[in-house]
C-alpha cells in the first residue's frame, strides 16, 4: 500500500495511532532456522531483481507469494542496507517501493521492527558506507513523512539504544536535520531526487481540476484515468478529501457522483484502502473548520460514512472518532458567566495571597472550567486585570501561573483579546495600562506560553477593528519590538523581580554560577541524569544559551580531551532540554568572547571552528551557520 510516498506533503498534524509500533516490536517468530535462511536468500534475490526491474508490483507479488509475513522485517532491512551502498537512484526506489508494500504487504509492526534492527546496526553498516547516519537518517525521516512510522517512533528507539552509538544519531539527526525544519515533507521526499516533477501546489491544483471535470461532465472513467496518470498514489488521500469536501459543499447531486467515484476507485484499485481512510481522517481532523461554512457538514459527513461503510470499501471501525459536537452558545448562559467571574476573582485574590498554584488549577478542573475555552479566556483576562491593578509580585505571579496552568495557547490569545477589548476602559483607571500589556504580552511568548506567531495574528486581529494609536495595539506593537532586542529574554522575565518561575530574587549572576558550579560536578563525575534535571530545575529555558556556552569554555580549555561535557550538551539537545535556538546562541556567545578566551588558550579559535564542525555533523546547528569573529577559520579544522 501506499502510504504517503514523495511527500508532497508532511504528516497530519494529529497524533500516532494508537497501536503504534514505537512501543511494541513484534517479537522473532518461533519458526525453524532453515526457512528463515531460505527467506533470508529469496528476499536478497527479490531486492537485486527489483533494482534491475523496477517493476514495483511484480516485487509485492513475489513477496507475497513466499507466504511468511513474520519475515518480512527482514527484508525491509535487506532492501534498505543495499540501497544505502549504492547511488541516490536506488535510495529514491528503496523508498517508492516501501511505501508501496506498506499496509498491503509489509504491516506497521514488521516495518518498525526493520527499522529498529537498522538503526542498532548501524555502527556495522557505517564500516562499508562511512555517511550510513545521514542516509538511514533521510530513510527514517522519509517513513515519517510517508505516514509509515509514527513520530513517536524516534524518542522511543532512541531510549532503547546505547547512549552516544550511531543508531541514536540517526534519529536525532532525523528529528533535527530533517523532520523539525520548514518545508520538511518536501525536502525529504526530493533529497535523492523524487517529487521534483510535481510540487504540492500543483499537485492540489491538478486534483481540483479532475473532481470539478468529473462533477460537470460525470465521465468516471476518464475522472480515475486522470488519477492514474497524476502518478502520485502516495497522495491519493487528498483526491478523496478533496471529494468529501465537494460531497458535503454541494449536497445530494454531487454527493451522488462522488460516492460513485470512490467506490470505483477502490473496486478498480486506483485509490487503495489505506489512502481512502486517510483522506476520511483528514476531512474528520479538518471538520470543525468545514463546519464554519457548512454547519450541518457533520450530519451530512456521518452520512458519506455510512453509505461508503454498508457499500462495503471503507471500513467505519478504522476511521478517527468525530471530534465531539462544540457546546452551543445557549449552553452556557449569562449566569453562568457571571457566576465564573466572580468565583474567578475570588480564586485570583486567594492565590496572590497564598501563591498556591495547585488550588488554582484544581478549581479549574473540579468545576470542568479547564475544558471551555471561554471560560479560559474569561480566567486569562481576570487574572491580567487583577495583577495590573497591584505592584509587580502580583504581576510575577500572574505570569508564573499563565505558564504554569498550560492552557491551550488560543484560550489564552482569547483572554488576551478580551483585554485588548477593554483597554481603552481600563486606561482611565490605570494610566500605564500601555506598558503593563506590553509586558504581559512579551512574557507569554518568552514563557511559551503562546508562539510569537500567536501575537503577530493577535496584532493583525487587533488591527482590523482597532485604530492603531489604541492602547491595545500600542501594547502590542512594543511587546514586538521589545522581543527583537538583544537579550530581551533576560530582562522581560526579570521585568517584575522574578526569574520565570516564581524564583524571585535570582539575579543573572547567581544563575550563572549555578550553571558553573553544575557543570563543574558534572564534569567532575557527577550522573549526567542529575546533570539534565539541575539544568531543568533551573526552570530558565530562555538562559540555556549559558549552559552551551560554560561548557564550550571548558571544552575549549581542556582542547576537547574531555568528552563529558559534550556528552552532557548531546543529550540535553536530545531530550530537547536545549533547543536548536539556544543551541545556535550559545555558540554566537562562545564566538562573542572567543578573543578574550584566547588570551588563555592561543589555540581557542581553532579549537571554536572544530566544535562548530562538530555541532553540524551532529546536527545541532544549522549547515549554514557561520561565525564572524575575526581570525576564525573557515576551513574545516581537526581538534588536538
Amino acid at each position: 500500500m501506499d502510504c504517503g510516498h514523495h511527500g508532497v506533503v508532511p504528516r497530519p498534524e494529529h497524533q500516532a495511532p494508537p497501536n503504534c509500533c514505537a512501543t511494541e516490536v513484534p517479537q522473532s517468530p518461533t519458526l525453524s532456522s532453515e526457512e528463515f535462511l531460505q527467506f533470508k536468500r529469496k528476499a536478497t534475490t527479490i531486492v537485486e531483481e527489483y533494482f534491475s526491474t523496477d517493476d514495483v508490483a511484480a516485487t509485492a507479488n513475489e513477496l507475497r507469494e513466499l507466504r511468511v509475513p513474520c519475515y518480512h522485517f527482514y527484508f525491509v532491512k535487506k532492501l534498505v542496507s543495499v540501497a544505502m551502498d549504492r547511488h541516490d537512484r536506488e535510495k529514491e526506489k528503496a523508498a517508492v517501493l516501501l511505501s508501496s508494500l506498506y499496509g498491503d504487504v509489509v504491516d506497521r509492526p514488521q516495518l518498525c521492527k526493520a527499522f529498529c534492527k537498522l538503526t542498532e546496526s548501524c555502527d556495522d553498516l557505517s564500516v562499508d558506507t562511512p555517511d550510513a547516519v545521514d542516509i538511514l537518517a533521510v530513510f527514517v525521516a522519509r517513513a515519517v513523512v510517508d505516514d509509515m512510522l509514527p513520530p513517536a517512533f524516534l524518542a522511543t528507539q532512541s531510549a532503547r539504544l546505547p547512549h552516544g552509538c550511531k543508531g541514536a544519531k540517526v534519529l536525532r539527526r532525523a528529528e533535527k536535520s530533517y523532520l523539525s525544519v520548514p518545508h520538511h515533507g518536501e525536502i525529504v521526499l526530493q533529497r535523492w531526487g523524487g517529487s521534483k516533477r510535481i510540487t504540492v501546489e500543483e499537485a492540489k491544483a491538478k486534483i481540483s481540476d479532475i473532481l470539478e471535470e468529473y462533477l460537470a461532465g460525470g465521465d468516471r472513467s476518464e475522472a480515475l484515468r486522470c488519477v492514474r496518470d497524476l502518478k502520485i498514489p502516495f497522495f491519493h488521500h487528498d483526491v478523496v478529501k478533496r471529494a468529501l469536501v465537494l460531497a458535503v459543499e454541494r449536497g445530494r447531486a454531487a454527493e451522488g457522483l462522488i460516492l460513485d467515484l470512490l467506490k470505483s476507485a477502490s473496486e478498480e484499485g486506483v485509490i487503495n484502502e489505506s489512502q481512502i481512510t486517510k483522506g476520511f481522517d483528514r476531512l474528520i481532523d479538518s471538520l470543525d473548520d468545514l463546519a464554519l461554512d457548512v454547519p450541518n457538514a457533520r450530519c451530512l459527513l456521518k452520512s458519506v460514512i455510512h453509505k461508503a461503510s454498508s457499500e462495503g470499501w471503507l471500513s467505519e471501525s478504522c476511521l478517527k472518532p468525530l471530534p465531539p459536537e462544540p457546546k452551543k452558545g445557549s449552553e452556557v448562559d449569562d449566569a453562568t458567566v457571571r457566576q465564573f467571574k466572580e468565583k474567578a476573582v475570588l480564586i485570583i485574590k486567594e492565590y496572590f495571597l497564598t501563591g498556591d498554584i495547585i488550588e488554582v488549577m484544581s478549581w479549574l478542573e473540579a468545576e470542568n472550567y479547564s475544558c471551555c475555552p471561554s471560560f479560559n479566556a474569561i480566567f486569562v483576562q481576570k487574572l491580567v486585570n487583577a495583577a495590573m491593578d497591584r505592584k509587580s509580585r502580583e504581576k510575577e505571579m500572574a505570569s508564573v501561573l499563565l505558564s504554569s496552568l498550560c492552557m491551550p495557547p488560543e484560550d489564552v490569545v482569547a483572554g488576551f483579546h478580551l483585554l485588548i477589548d477593554a483597554a481603552e476602559d481600563a486606561a482611565l483607571d490605570n494610566p500605564a495600562i500601555v506598558e503593563d500589556l506590553t509586558m504581559f504580552f512579551a512574557r507569554s511568548v518568552v514563557d511559551e506560553v503562546i508562539a510569537p506567531s500567536d501575537l503577530e495574528a493577535l496584532e493583525e486581529d487587533a488591527g482590523r477593528v482597532k485604530a492603531d494609536g489604541s492602547a491595545g495595539m500600542l501594547a502590542l506593537r512594543n511587546a514586538h519590538a521589545l522581543l527583537g532586542a538583544k537579550l530581551s529574554a533576560e530582562r522581560i522575565l526579570r521585568c517584575w523581580g522574578g526569574g520565570g518561575s516564581g524564583k524571585a530574587g535570582w539575579e543573572l549572576d547567581e544563575v550563572k554560577d549555578k550553571i558553573g558550579k553544575l557543570l563543574q560536578e558534572y564534569d567532575c563525575g557527577g550522573d549526567i541524569r542529575e546533570a539534565c534535571r539541575c539544568i531543568k530545575d533551573l526552570a530558565m529555558p530562555f538562559f540555556h544559551h549559558e549552559v552551551v556556552k560554560k561548557a564550550l569554555v571548558a571544552i575549549i580549555e581542556k582542547r576537547g580531551r574531555d568528552e563529558r561535557l559534550w556528552g552532557l550538551l548531546s543529550e540535553c539537545y536530545g531530550r530537547g532540554l536545549i533547543t536548536p535556538n539556544q543551541m545556535t546562541k550559545g555558540f554566537d556567545r562562545m564566538a562573542d568572547c572567543v578573543d578574550d578566551l584566547a588570551l588563555d588558550v592561543p589555540d581557542a579559535a581553532k579549537q571554536l571552528g572544530c566544535c562548530i564542525e562538530r555541532a553540524k555533523k551532529d546536527g545541532w546547528l544549522d549547515p549554514s551557520f557561520s561565525m564572524t569573529t575575526p581570525g576564525l577559520p573557515v576551513a574545516n579544522g581537526v581538534c588536538s
